[in-house]
């Protein structure tokens, strides 16, 4: 008999709004709160943030960006896969860069409580560290938060907002909608068969 996996809490808009509310302003602060958005708009896995470079990163003249993935679980072969970067997002990087100095290299690295920016990229166990302590500070619940919460949240939104599991399977990279569809399995809920059944006539 099969066993229901837990599934990592999601970090949301309304997740996210909470923890811009109560993030600090310092310089781990700027990363901490680039990283979350950055892995939010890209539903990307811990290993692929930490994986991103400073050349990886396109920046557009209306204010947005891209950023290529050049490797990830679903694409070993390094093929690569570009992702869209949102104004905030954009922003937000814009002023890490600023704030840190990096010029090249590792995009998110370690910051000392000093302020001192490393020259690596951060473990791939940092991003789920980073999470659980930007929802720690916003009053959330950091025992559920992992590395794939802000991917979890995402999705949920995408959902939300009426993307269908092919449209997040692509932004996410899934090769199958099993993951998704487990992610948004609620709000699928509401759009099944059973639900347009019981709702009245021309509602």
């Amino acid at each position: 008999m099969g066993t229901r996996q837990r599934q990592a809490a999601p970090l949301g808009k309304a997740e996210l709004i909470q923890i811009f509310d109560n993030a600090g302003s310092g310089i781990s602060e700027c990363r901490d709160l680039t990283l979350i958005r950055t892995m939010r708009d890209m539903l990307a896995r811990r290993s692929e943030i930490v994986a991103l470079e400073v050349a990886d990163l396109e920046f557009a003249t209306d204010g947005t960006a891209t950023v290529l993935i050049r490797r990830s679980k679903t694409d070993q072969a390094g093929v690569g896969e570009v992702c869209w970067l949102a104004k905030q997002t954009t922003q937000l990087l814009r002023d890490l860069l600023k704030a840190t100095g990096i010029t090249a290299g590792p995009l998110f690295r370690p910051i000392s409580k000093a302020g001192v920016v490393g020259t690596t990229a951060l473990a791939s166990g940092e991003g789920s560290r980073i999470l659980k302590r930007l929802a720690q500070k916003a009053g959330l619940e950091p025992s559920r938060i992992s590395g794939h919460s802000a991917r979890v949240g995402m999705a949920q939104d995408l959902v939300a907002r009426g993307a269908d599991l092919p449209a997040v399977m692509q932004a996410g990279r899934w090769k199958t909608p099993a993951m998704p569809a487990r992610y948004a399995e609620r709000l699928l809920a509401g759009r099944s068969v059973v639900a347009r059944f019981d709702k009245p006539h021309g509602s």
